[in-house]
């Protein structure tokens, strides 16, 4: 980091601080009570998220490309003694920046604050967080501000595309000094969300559009952690064929925070009838023929706006060839074990009897739903990659290719980033995505015999135990996924191309590595792949061993059929894809980096391009 003018003595610095610090107090009052009523025009907050599993607090906002600038509205639905919202480059509580609403027992105070390395929270001599309005309502209380995308602040996080880790606290004593606060001390929580959202108008829709909704049966959430909830629901008799064009969510209010993500299925052709079902997706008891019921008609996660297909392409539904019948998928996250809820969330389907040129298609990308693939615990950037390799988009890829036009990217917890790539040639072509968002304006054509390469990263510093890419039963939000589901016209019968390492080459790890430890023991055939990870003594040496067997190890390919039957051919111990990496590591690179000022003589000295503490230029 470049050090401040020479010239300036420490003590000029420390009244210019305290200085600032003294005006700003002043500046800073604003009463819980609501404010008086503004000459501003009524702010519009087209994008919510509710920040809480309870909904007790909900994050609204819109959004200016002109001004550059966010305007965010808090709603608490039970305000104490203040509230805290933060940034943070994955959700920690260290080196936040933080907006925070506080009362000392007399007066009460807003301003833009910063924690440090421990947590501890101090104010920040710039403040870039402007009050717009406070306002209590019959709901709840609003607080209402706005701030710049950039403030040239190294103190402050730069709001740009991809995941936006949100912060969250609520202060339950009075506070005699914002310093006296310790993030660490107080009840917290984190929220991810695209805050910064495709600035273009939605289309049009046809007027013969038509809707269906496949939404969960009016259940009653499980008060656990985690459950994946299916349901079976059958399309009228005879429907012919139709185009959806559109999809979004349906959300039960009061459970957005808790449904994660919703999914649909179109069950296979050849089957006649699929019995009625409406219980868990793991249950043992679950009728057999749900296993074949894996074509992804819509796919939403927590965040997703409505998803909007191209105009001369739509997915088809009914008619010769198509199933009657759906099986709908809601992954539930209940953290706080609430009981008695009810939800009856799913997905809309606009559709329309007037067919456009291209039956679309979506296919599955990444690793293989298999515990054979983990992270091992206390790990700053493990990665892990899928192949969609060259003999399988030979097989099933007709000889033009298919144009990918949307991409959506999903991990859980400890998901840091995701990037596909296409690969030609044996060498990289072009970036398909590498954030969770879509956009339905990017394109690119795949030939049959490229390669997609999807890559995710994942961080368990915070974890003891290895994370499993999601065992067979109980799927939970703390065992990873790594998927890319991508849209693409014209529609093939290729469902999924994913991957994973050969299992026999990871039981050669587990033998190896239980050696080196001194155990000659090795119960690697009498117990379970994730009983088997989680009795390695995870150590560097383990974890760069295991990253070096995934990037070495030949892979078993998940060529699927949207029957869920492989395509015909050999798919185990398939050689690793050759690939020379010609892109740029980041598709967002950092650009001379943010840069700090402080006021000297009441002019503004740039100090800097500094190196932001928090990695801001390492966008993935």
């Amino acid at each position: 980091m470049r050090m401040f003018n020479k010239n300036l003595r420490l003590q000029d610095i420390t009244i210019m601080y305290f200085t600032g610090l003294a005006a700003l107090m002043v500046i800073l009052v604003a009463s819980y009570q609501p404010s008086p009523s503004s000459d501003l025009p009524p702010l519009t907050m087209p994008f919510h998220m509710p920040l809480d599993p309870r909904g007790d607090l909900l994050l609204s906002w819109n959004i200016s490309y002109v001004s550059q600038e966010v305007y965010m509205q808090l709603r608490v639905a039970e305000l104490k003694h203040g509230v805290v919202l933060g940034m943070s480059d994955r959700g920690e509580l260290t080196n936040a920046d933080l907006v925070v609403l506080w009362d000392t027992g007399t007066r009460s105070y807003f301003g833009d604050a910063w924690s440090d390395s421990k947590g501890h929270v101090s104010l920040d001599t710039q403040q870039d967080y402007e009050l717009i309005e406070t306002k209590q309502k019959a709901d709840g209380f609003y607080l209402i501000f706005k701030r710049p995308f950039s403030t040239c602040d190294p103190r402050d996080y730069v709001i740009e595309e991809g995941t936006v880790h949100i912060i969250y606290g609520l202060l339950d004593e009075p506070l005699p000094s914002l310093e006296d606060l310790n993030l660490s001390r107080i009840h917290t929580g984190v929220q991810r969300l695209l805050m910064l959202r495709p600035d273009m108008p939605s289309p049009t829709l046809p007027p013969d559009v038509r809707t269906l909704d496949v939404v969960a049966p009016n259940v009653i959430i499980p008060n656990q952690e985690t459950t994946y909830w299916c349901f079976i629901q059958k399309l009228p008799d005879n429907m012919p064929k139709n185009h959806i064009i559109m999809y979004e969510s349906v959300i039960t209010p009061g459970n957005e925070a808790i449904v994660h993500h919703i999914e649909v299925f179109e069950c296979a052709p050849d089957l006649q009838e699929v019995p009625h079902y409406s219980g868990s997706c793991d249950d043992k008891m679950k009728p057999r023929k749900l296993n074949f019921c894996r074509h992804v008609l819509a796919a939403w996660a927590m965040g997703a706006e409505a998803f909007y297909y191209p105009t001369d392409a739509g997915l088809a539904m009914g008619g010769p060839g198509s199933s009657r019948f759906l099986r709908l998928e809601v992954h539930y996250h209940n953290p706080l074990l609430i009981s008695g809820r009810r939800d009856s969330s799913g997905i809309r389907l606009h559709y329309t009897p007037s067919l456009r040129r291209y039956d679309a298609g979506i296919m599955e990308l990444g690793l293989v739903y298999t515990p054979v693939m983990a992270i091992p615990p206390k790990q700053h950037s493990f990665y892990l990659t899928g192949y969609c390799t060259s003999k399988c988009t030979r097989t099933a890829l007709p000889p033009g290719g298919i144009y990918v036009f949307a991409s959506q990217l999903h991990t859980h917890l400890a998901g840091r980033g995701v990037r596909t790539v296409l690969v030609r040639g044996g060498k990289e072509l072009e970036v398909v995505q590498e954030d969770p968002h879509f956009s339905t304006e990017y394109q690119v054509k795949e030939r049959t015999g490229d390669v997609l390469i999807t890559k995710c990263t994942y961080n368990t510093e915070d974890r003891n135990k290895p994370t499993v890419v999601r065992r067979s039963g109980g799927f939970g939000i703390m065992e990873e996924m790594c998927v890319n589901y991508i849209h693409y016209y014209p529609r093939t019968q290729l469902e999924l191309c994913k991957s994973h390492v050969d299992p026999e080459y990871l039981q050669k790890y587990f033998t190896f590595i239980n050696r080196f430890n001194g155990n000659d023991q090795c119960v690697c055939g009498d117990v379970g792949v994730t009983e088997q990870y989680s009795q390695v003594h995870w150590d560097d040496f383990a974890g760069e061993v295991l990253d070096s067997l995934y990037n070495t190890a030949p892979i078993s390919m998940h060529c699927n059929q949207s029957t869920a039957r492989l395509f015909p051919g050999e798919w185990e111990k398939q050689p690793l894809p050759e690939v020379t990496s010609i892109l740029p590591k980041h598709r967002y690179p950092c650009e001379g980096g943010p840069k700090s000022y402080t006021e000297v003589s009441g002019q503004r000295a740039i100090v800097g391009p500094i190196e932001d503490q928090r990695g801001i230029c390492n966008v993935t």
